[in-house]
């Protein structure tokens, strides 16, 4: 499948002049404009190539650890089961695509993961590292 890189690079400059850094805390759901990527990393799906994500650790009001969600079903340890979602959609964390996100990216809260499922996605992480 062609990707239409140039449309995404007009969208991030839209989002990298807006001046509106989101309030976030961890635990966490945004959709979040993550983009369109190279190879096998995570895209944004939709003309925002927006997905959800789940904050990790925030770092400062400006950027913050997130990890794309999924509704793709993958037996293996890298996909951690969030549960439902958005539209009841079942949903899995990508702890291998996590990474460094602007707040400037996130567009709606969508909810607040379990503290409990949020902290097997922590471990998962950590061993992971």
């Amino acid at each position: 499948m062609k990707k239409d890189f140039d449309n995404w690079n007009n969208e991030k400059k839209r989002i990298h002049e807006t001046e509106e850094n989101r309030f976030y805390k961890v635990r966490e759901i945004w959709w979040c404009s993550i983009g369109l990527n190279v190879g096998f990393e995570e895209d944004g799906t939709s003309k925002e190539y927006q997905r959800p994500v789940l904050v990790l650790k925030g770092f400062s009001r400006q950027v913050c650890w997130a990890i794309p969600l999924t509704t793709s079903t993958k037996e293996n340890p890298y996909h951690i089961k969030v549960g439902a979602i958005e539209n009841n959609r079942e949903s899995f964390a990508i702890i291998s695509q996590l990474r460094l996100i602007d707040t400037k990216r996130f567009t709606d809260r969508l909810t607040i993961l379990d503290e409990k499922i949020f902290e097997t996605i922590r471990k998962a992480v950590r061993d992971l590292i």
